[in-house]
């Protein structure tokens, strides 16, 4: 399936989504497919991890369609980087989102301030996409695309996964109306 085609799939999904009937196939049949026949998903979405932003609902997708990974703040480190390269490289997935969210308390622990411990390794991170910019919204925003540039980056030259077939695009749904909008 070419990338367009892809972005399409999720986007009908997030209109069904919108509409409250957003069910992908979960079935015992869908479950015993990826059982035997492995997973084969149509793309990788980077995620944060906030309880009120779920991909696989959001578009309206089933058991093996999207591979997604989740930590707060939808930020990268050499983690996330290798389930992407494990997804593109090895189960061929041709295009990446990076879906950040309004309301996302990992901006705006960022924003006002930083914070202790290991929280300090994703607020960082989200303080150097954001640069000045202290709109929460707009941080969120620069924080997604800072992530696009990152994997764009970090997978142009690799040896397993061909460039020119891999998309990375950038989205963020909104926590009240529940759409996806593209950057």
């Amino acid at each position: 399936m070419e990338s367009k085609e892809m972005i399409a799939r999720l986007c009908e999904g997030n209109r069904r989504y919108l509409r409250g009937d957003a069910f992908g196939d979960t079935s015992a049949a869908a479950r015993l497919d990826t059982a035997d026949n492995g997973q084969h998903p149509h793309a990788i979405v980077i995620a944060c991890s906030d309880s009120r932003v779920i991909p696989e609902v959001i578009f309206a997708a089933g058991l093996g369609e999207l591979f997604t990974i989740r930590v707060a703040g939808n930020v990268l480190d050499r983690h996330q980087l290798g389930s992407i390269e494990y997804a593109a490289a090895h189960l061929h997935c041709p295009l990446i989102i990076v879906l950040g969210h309004t309301g996302c308390g990992a901006v705006g622990a960022a924003l006002s301030g930083g914070g202790d411990g290991f929280i300090r390794y994703i607020t960082d991170e989200i303080l150097l996409a954001a640069g000045e910019e202290r709109d929460p919204d707009k941080a969120c925003r620069l924080n997604v695309l800072h992530a696009v540039e990152v994997i764009r980056h970090e997978f142009k030259e690799h040896p397993e996964i061909p460039a020119p077939g891999l998309e990375v695009r950038g989205a963020v749904y909104d926590i009240r109306s529940g759409e996806v909008e593209w950057l």
